[in-house]
């Protein structure tokens, strides 16, 4: 094998450190923060023992906040992003080619990342202090950065249904990742799949495009007998 083609080879194969945020993040996502040991995390991630886990994160909770810190910090860029004005557009109005192309690059990183929002609605369900803490530091400038956004964009939203609106929207984003096993189970089908994952896609851009006033809401006309 030559130098170059044995460097470009280093380069796509993950890190340690990635290899354990990645098992990490699936191990805790499934089975939630106090029900993953260490061990298994390591096992999970290839190592041979402990030790190199150890050598990249202190303790249990140094890596549950690296997983999270990893996989929130990309979502609140893009969602920056969104909020910027295309080529000649106004200041302060959303452009739907840039809410559009943020969504695919969200869509993107989330098929990456299927476990990501498993893993934060299984912290927000427990009842564990620490979890929602770690939750409110990580989430926080998440849900900040989204308000700021809608706060800035000329919609017809009262800014007391503000946060209703952000709400929604993650639910639409996220709640498709994080309940596949649920839809999975009620349809028989992979929502996971990429021809499922493709219609989700355009459904989202339709719905968000909708919702943030960007096109016209679709009338439903009840047709008389």
């Amino acid at each position: 094998m030559s130098s170059r083609a044995a460097t470009a080879r280093a380069r796509e194969a993950p890190s340690t450190r990635d290899a354990i945020l990645d098992a990490a993040e699936r191990r805790f996502a499934e089975r939630g923060f106090a029900g993953v040991s260490m061990r298994e995390i390591a096992a999970e991630a290839g190592l041979k023992n402990q030790a190199s886990l150890y050598h990249h994160f202190r303790h249990k909770r140094a890596l549950y906040e690296a997983v999270l810190s990893r996989g929130i910090a990309p979502i609140i860029a893009l969602v920056a992003e969104s909020g910027k004005s295309g080529p000649g557009g106004e200041r302060g109005r959303l452009e739907p080619a840039v809410v559009e192309a943020v969504l695919d690059r969200v869509l993107d990183y989330l098929e990456e990342h299927p476990h990501l929002p498993r893993l934060i609605q299984r912290a927000g369900l427990d009842d564990n202090r620490y979890l929602r803490s770690a939750l409110a530091r990580f989430l926080g400038p998440l849900y900040a950065q989204g308000l700021s956004v809608l706060a800035g964009a000329r919609s017809s939203w009262e800014a007391s249904e503000l946060p209703h609106l952000g709400a929604g929207l993650y639910h639409l984003i996220f709640g498709y990742f994080a309940d596949a096993t649920l839809f999975e189970a009620v349809v028989q089908q992979d929502p996971r799949s990429p021809a499922a994952v493709a219609r989700q896609r355009r459904f989202l851009k339709s719905a968000v495009a909708q919702l943030l006033g960007l096109r016209p809401a679709r009338r439903l006309l009840s047709r008389r007998a």
